[in-house]
């Protein structure tokens, strides 16, 4: 009998394989009928070439048949080509936004090359998620409840099991130099924390050193005040103790975004367990009662939202100007919420957004509320000339 390869072909392979056979070849008894594709080969040619599969009959038959398809190369790059074609890839593929700095603890540096913006395979927040994040607004050259942001992660991070790489005024020195060195005026810093690269185990005791990752993306899309359309997800929630980390594991929070996109809506209203109104995919929703009164969930929960609770702070001069009546976190049905007058998503990303329709429920009057718009304006002015206690200067 000839010597096989048993290698297993890809799936990409398998399709093309059959139909590159001359017809009369199919029923011929030059090819075996018990011949299975998994009993193909790959020869190895130059380094890094591979040819496709070739059909090899029994060395019992006269004559064998040979189908050699065209080879393709898998290069073995060094370091200085691997770099070049990250930098190749990254500039065929721009997209809206724009990478201008980011800071690794493992290279212990900032850069500005978007191609260099990398983070190692072997690191525990890429292969097992275990990593947790946060972000900041940068309005005008000012970072925006930067220290809120930053006790939320270092939370985040002790829930997790996950130590610091250095202390907190050392984050967040790290974190301020990262957004100056990017000349950024509007967009955002996003950071993790993450146990660190070591192995593939899924224990991170092979973590030599836990690491602080930050990249500053320039924003310069226009803010949207448009009313959206939102559904209720029928993704799972995610049990309260990992709903109130900010981690890396957003599988639930992209397939439940995915799921409102596929229903023509922007977002997507997790329920909890007890049926009661919890959040969105990545951020808080609210109410206004025909009463006047601003709802919110209550925290305990789902993640603790640091736009949604700087909301019920800047709220409260609404209800001095005799505008609301009150101002409230509590459990909400979704009668509750459906009934009414107005409904907004709150957020770091969509700051506070209006939603004129749930499922098929209009809500309100079907337009933006009136309260929406203006807690989107004090929020705006906030981030703009707030107190220095939200707003922290970069240079």
């Amino acid at each position: 009998m000839a010597s096989l390869a048993f290698l297993p072909i890809p799936a990409w392979q398998r399709s093309h394989i059959s139909s590159r056979i001359p017809d009369h070849l199919h029923t011929s008894c030059l090819i075996s009928p018990n011949l299975s594709f998994f009993r193909l080969g790959f020869q190895r040619l130059q380094r890094g070439s591979i040819t496709e599969p070739m059909i090899v009959r029994s060395s019992h038959q006269e004559n064998s048949v040979v189908s050699t398809i065209q080879a393709f190369d898998v290069p073995i790059l060094t370091c200085s080509e691997a770099i070049e074609r990250l930098r190749e890839n990254r500039e065929k593929h721009k997209g809206k936004q724009k990478y201008l700095a980011m800071y690794s603890s493992v290279f212990g540096g900032i850069t500005t090359d978007p191609s260099a913006m990398v983070l190692p395979m072997d690191d525990h927040m890429v292969h097992r998620g275990h990593g947790v994040f946060d972000t900041a607004a940068i309005v005008d050259g000012y970072l925006y409840e930067l220290d809120q942001h930053l006790d939320r992660i270092l939370r985040s991070a002790s829930m997790a099991k996950i130590s610091l790489p250095f202390d907190r005024e050392s984050i967040r020195r790290i974190l301020i130099e990262t957004v100056s060195a990017s000349k950024c005026q509007k967009g955002s810093l996003r950071y993790w924390l993450s146990a660190g690269p070591g192995d593939f185990q899924i224990s991170s005791s092979g973590c030599h050193q836990s690491a602080l990752y930050a990249i500053v993306i320039q924003d310069q899309s226009p803010r949207v005040s448009k009313g959206i359309k939102v559904v209720t997800s029928s993704i799972p929630i995610k049990h309260p103790k990992f709903a109130t980390v900010k981690s890396v594991n957003y599988l639930p929070n992209v397939l439940s975004k995915m799921e409102a996109e596929e229903n023509g809506a922007f977002a997507a209203i997790w329920l909890d367990n007890d049926g009661l109104i919890a959040e969105g995919p990545n951020m808080n929703v609210a109410f206004v009662t025909k009463e006047k009164e601003l709802l919110m969930p209550r925290f305990d929960k789902i993640l603790s939202g640091c736009t949604a609770k700087r909301i019920l702070n800047l709220a409260e001069g609404l209800v001095k100007e005799g505008k609301l009546h009150g101002v409230k976190v509590a459990n909400l049905t979704v009668e509750q919420g459906k009934n009414a007058d107005e409904m907004m998503l709150i957020g770091s990303g969509v700051l506070v957004r209006p939603v004129v329709q749930w499922d098929e429920q209009i809500i309100g009057n079907g337009k933006e509320g009136a309260i929406t718009l203006a807690l989107l304006d004090l929020l705006l002015e906030d981030m703009k000339s707030g107190p220095s206690t939200v707003r922290t200067p970069v240079s």
